[in-house]
């Protein structure tokens, strides 16, 4: 073979092993995703941003506050504000204990009540269930403050009042909760529970031993949204709690406040102390409540 030859060889091999140049991103796509990304960061910043104003407010001093509010280093920092709710001039510790104990007993409730009606709805065939469906998503058009005379008499009538069984039982039983278990319980493979009731389970124990375990990802993002709601409650709280060691922590923090000035250092520090837990929880579900969202996007 002839040197010419094989350098044309050469060159065509070469030629065919040259990996192609990478394709470029139109314009157009490049400036969508910016814009995307633009956006998720204005976003982010107006969640944070109030929180870390809460934040450095509650190391600030009442005169700082009023002179500089939007401050972004304290000058001084100061921490007597967190002495003073510490101090026991007011029972925001016990607020706090109250609160978590609400919030953990009702969830605890919407839980067991709302995995079982959605269950029913889901799975048990029976006369009028299309109907009774239909009542319960209808109760979500009725804004929740029109059940505040009629919850309040009931309390009142069963001896509720100043208990926790008046900030926990009333909302035990919710129509959100019902609807979210029961879609996610249509999506469940079925051929599972099939394969048990031929070994000779029942619903119950079908229901308790298959359903809900493959339901982890649902139950933990229903807890966390009850929990939350409890915990951020004010309105009936305010009308149901009369004692001030009883308070839940919202209506209790409203309590740091005076009648002609407020010490705007005490009331964020209160609320940071508020916001500790929540922050807490959701980084303890945050792999099941992503889990959750991710086989509900994939079951469309």
């Amino acid at each position: 073979m002839s040197s010419a030859t094989m350098s044309a060889a050469t060159v065509s091999s070469e030629r065919v092993t040259t990996p192609p140049p990478p394709r470029r991103r139109p314009r157009g796509i490049a400036a969508r995703t910016a814009g995307l990304y633009a956006v998720l960061v204005f976003v982010a910043l107006a969640i944070i941003l109030p929180l870390v104003w809460i934040l450095i407010t509650s190391f600030k001093t009442d005169g700082d506050v009023i002179s500089n509010p939007y401050g972004i280093v304290p000058d001084p920092v100061s921490t007597e504000a967190y002495g003073t709710l510490a101090g026991g001039q007011q029972p925001i510790f016990l607020w706090l204990l109250n609160s978590f104990a609400a919030a953990t007993l009702q969830t605890v409730l919407i839980l067991v009540t709302a995995s079982l009606g959605a269950y029913a709805l889901a799975r048990l065939e029976f006369r009028g269930k299309k109907v009774v469906f239909g009542v319960i998503i209808g109760t979500l058009l009725v804004p929740p403050v029109i059940f505040l005379i009629p919850n309040y008499l009931i309390v009142q009538n069963l001896g509720w009042l100043d208990t926790i069984w008046a900030i926990t039982v009333p909302g035990a039983a919710g129509a959100f909760g019902i609807f979210f278990l029961r879609q996610f319980f249509i999506g469940l493979p079925s051929e599972i529970e099939e394969a048990a009731r031929i070994d000779g389970a029942g619903d119950f124990r079908i229901f308790a031993q298959i359903v809900l375990p493959l339901s982890r990802p649902a139950l933990a993002t229903l807890a966390i949204l009850s929990f939350l709601a409890n915990w951020n409650d004010f309105l009936w709280p305010i009308y149901v709690l009369l004692s001030p060691e009883n308070l839940t922590l919202q209506p209790g923090l409203s309590q740091l406040q005076g009648a002609y000035s407020t010490h705007f250092s005490i009331v964020m520090a209160g609320a940071v102390i508020a916001s500790v837990p929540v922050l807490i929880l959701f980084g303890i579900a945050q792999k099941q409540i992503v889990e959750s969202v991710a086989s509900s996007a994939v079951k469309g």
